[in-house]
């Protein structure tokens, strides 16, 4: 079944909108009651509240997931100092990367470094666990959940830069202008939850990330990430004005939304739809949002498992627990940012810093979903948008570097929701430079990533200007060797 949008055509249909209209009490009654989960509004349309919230056929195949947390690591975050351990290179510290070796370089700086002198890693690397996984001392938290997790370790992409890297791995494109997997995986799949955003964004304090990462660009609204902020209201302007009471919201919030339904009928544009579970998702998450980030009730063995800075709202440790709350509570698809590893220079001191960040919140992640039965139907993703380079960049001394962008390889980490744990798939050459065996391109990715969620990637499109888009563009393969 080719799972097909027509919706932003909805100016040419009119007369038939109007008639599903008539007939089923309104398209937009539907989607409302996909969030409002009053069963009276389903009954009215003759549906179940099951067949709500997504597109009809979807799931195409049982899914291993029903949720996906994307632990985005912004800036590249070096392979060589982290999991892609090759050993050679001390050997070879100080000496000039053989051109055999370099292939197409996809650098946006290769100018700046003509003497391509090969800077060995300065940590030590241990195999770890009963796979035997190689993880750099940096680590020591990573390295105890080894065998929880698969290590991609040939996954490239064409991308030079950072925010076409970052957009190539979020949309599908490298350039703004496409939804986000977020936004595709909600709109196929919808939500699961009717109190919560089924796409919530988490940004560690002091990132800044373009909404179009997370956004939803020619489909409607209603699908994009809505950010989370640690602050005394996590949604811009949650909380009611002083003087209005949560019954005079009820009932502005039901009357704009008849006014809405009736308009509507009219016009049948789909943002108005938007607009009416935009106010019922507000309204609801004027509950459900204080409780969220309320983690007084959190014990202490859980911020101790998250480490110390899991205390301090909008940190990154901060951010992984709640990733944990949004999952309990069945948030389809949680989006976390957390920048600083573009290390051009300083690489050693700097690398240290952001492990330090996030190398125990994210594997007491995976801990805590583990112990709660979570991690089985949930989906993480670790990583950034590509890797760095094997010889440095600015000067090179005995214990300071820098190293520049490098697409053609670079390791990420998936765990759960059907993916194999305590694998190491794909290889690079000694040099970490290219891909020998194995290669996963950032499609291919996408598609295990909606696989996962038993998404075919080539049926889930949406028509625009004429063209039915989809989120791997025209290319793509499942790696189904890392599948369970």
């Amino acid at each position: 079944m080719d799972t097909r949008s027509e919706v932003s055509d909805w100016h040419l249909r009119i007369t038939r909108r109007q008639l599903f209209g008539r007939l089923a009490g309104g398209i937009g009654t539907v989607a409302l009651s996909s969030l409002l989960g009053t069963e009276r509004l389903l009954a009215n349309a003759g549906l179940t509240h099951a067949a709500t919230g997504g597109l009809p056929g979807l799931p195409h195949f049982p899914p291993k997931a029903k949720r996906v947390i994307f632990l985005f690591q912004a800036g590249a975050p070096s392979q060589h100092e982290l999991f892609d351990y090759k050993p050679k290179l001390h050997a070879l510290d100080r000496t000039k990367l053989p051109e055999s070796a370099r292939g197409p370089i996809l650098l946006g700086m290769a100018e700046a470094h003509p003497s391509y002198l090969i800077a060995a890693p300065l940590f030590k690397f241990q195999q770890f666990g009963k796979s035997g996984t190689w993880v750099s001392e940096l680590l020591p938290h990573t390295a105890k959940i080894v065998d929880d997790i698969a290590l991609l370790k040939s996954v490239y992409t064409e991308a030079a830069n950072h925010e076409p890297g970052m957009n190539y791995l979020q949309t599908g494109i490298q350039i703004p202008g496409r939804p986000s997997m977020g936004a595709w995986i909600t709109y196929g799949l919808g939500s699961m939850n009717q109190d919560l955003p089924a796409f919530v964004v988490l940004v560690s304090q002091g990132g800044e990330f373009s909404s179009s990462l997370y956004g939803t660009a020619f489909m409607p609204s209603r699908y994009q990430g809505i950010r989370l902020r640690a602050a005394a209201d996590p949604v811009y302007f949650l909380s009611n004005p002083a003087g209005v009471s949560r019954q005079m919201q009820r009932s502005v919030t039901d009357t704009i939304a008849k006014l809405d339904r009736l308009e509507y009928q009219t016009y049948g544009d789909p943002e108005i739809e938007t607009q009416i579970t935009q106010y019922e998702t507000a309204y609801r998450m004027q509950t459900s949002v204080p409780e969220l980030t309320d983690l007084s009730h959190e014990p202490d063995s859980i911020f101790e498992l998250y480490g110390p800075d899991a205390r301090k709202p909008g940190t990154y440790a901060a951010n992984c627990l709640l990733a944990r709350r949004l999952a309990e509570r069945d948030v389809r698809f949680i989006q976390l940012y957390h920048e600083g590893w573009d290390h051009h220079l300083h690489l050693p001191s700097r690398i240290r810093t952001m492990c330090r960040q996030t190398d125990q919140p994210s594997a007491a992640l995976i801990q805590d979903l583990k112990q709660r039965g979570l991690l089985e139907d949930t989906l993480v993703i670790w990583g950034g948008e590509f890797g760095r380079t094997v010889y440095c960049e600015g000067k090179l001394t005995a214990d300071d570097f820098g190293r520049d962008h490098h697409g053609q390889c670079f390791t990420m980490w998936m765990a759960g929701g059907g993916i194999q744990p305590g694998i190491s798939f794909g290889e690079t050459d000694d040099f970490s430079c290219n891909v020998v065996k194995d290669p996963v391109h950032v499609h291919d990715l996408q598609a295990t990533i909606l696989h996962c969620l038993g998404i075919d990637h080539t049926q889930l499109t949406y028509r625009f200007q004429g063209r039915y888009f989809r989120l791997t563009d025209t290319n793509g393969e499942v790696v189904k060797s890392i599948l369970i």
